[in-house]
């Protein structure tokens, strides 16, 4: 049999987390050393690996439950090799640092299993954080995957050159970032796009850093095999609505 397909073969590498085309991400794993994953993204094995629901601290869960920020992952042990995807994202390694990563939850597709991880807020405009939108906090030393509907623009921040980014399309950032709201419009209005540009909120970026943005403002994926959709991230409170608005959704 003869095919073009075969040029997709497996691409054997030392390394631990590589991608594997645009699309999915191989890691390779030894005893003692795990990787977590977004539940349900597993396309492929070799070897002998296990899977089995990943451990949350009560804290972790907690927050998840009240603020939507929800994270589903697997822990994936064993030796062998495991395959990642989700939806067909481009996949992207990134190695954390004591500088850590915030990042949307849809977009982490798996990481070291010794990294910590818990939900944090982003500060409104306002400076209140009960009101802001949550993510996800990685930090630690080791490697992270994410995912993008597309190909990413990742944007270098300088205490000379902030930045600023469309709400629905901004992926992820280094945690040393200080970030705030922005709508350049009247206070009748925030509640909507700004009328006639299509434009809702934006982030600033200020500080040393750099920032992960997707050429897309659609809805991230909200789960994959793993199951049902998420009731949280329709939630009815306050929040960064995806589509710029803020506010009940």
């Amino acid at each position: 049999m003869q095919s073009l397909i075969f040029n997709n073969a497996s691409q054997q590498t030392a390394e631990r987390f590589t991608t594997q085309g645009a699309h999915m991400l191989r890691v390779g794993l030894q005893d003692g050393d795990d990787v977590v994953a977004r539940a349900g993204s597993m396309v492929a094995f070799e070897g002998i690996v296990e899977f089995d629901g990943e451990y949350q601290s009560q804290r972790q869960h907690h927050s998840q439950l009240m603020t939507g920020e929800v994270l589903p992952l697997m822990r994936c042990f064993g030796q062998g090799t495991v395959y990642l995807a989700n939806l067909a994202q481009h996949v992207h390694v990134l190695d954390v640092d004591h500088e850590g990563l915030t990042v949307d939850s849809s977009y982490v597709l798996a990481m070291d299993a010794h990294l910590h991880w818990d939900v944090v807020s982003v500060e409104s405009q306002h400076g209140i954080p009960g009101v802001g939108a949550y993510n996800i906090l990685i930090s630690g030393q080791g490697k992270v995957a994410i995912t993008t509907s597309g190909s990413p623009l990742v944007l270098r921040v300088t205490p000379q050159q902030l930045c600023s980014v469309d709400a629905d399309a901004v992926v992820a950032w280094s945690s040393s970032l200080r970030v705030q709201m922005q709508a350049q419009t009247s206070s009748k209005s925030i509640w909507r796009r700004r009328g006639g540009t299509g434009e809702g909120w934006e982030l600033n970026f200020m500080g040393d850093g750099h920032v992960v943005v997707q050429p897309s403002e659609l809805l991230p994926p909200q789960q994959t095999s793993f199951g049902q959709r998420l009731q949280f991230q329709q939630g009815a409170g306050p929040g960064l609505g995806q589509g710029g608005a803020w506010g009940p959704r």
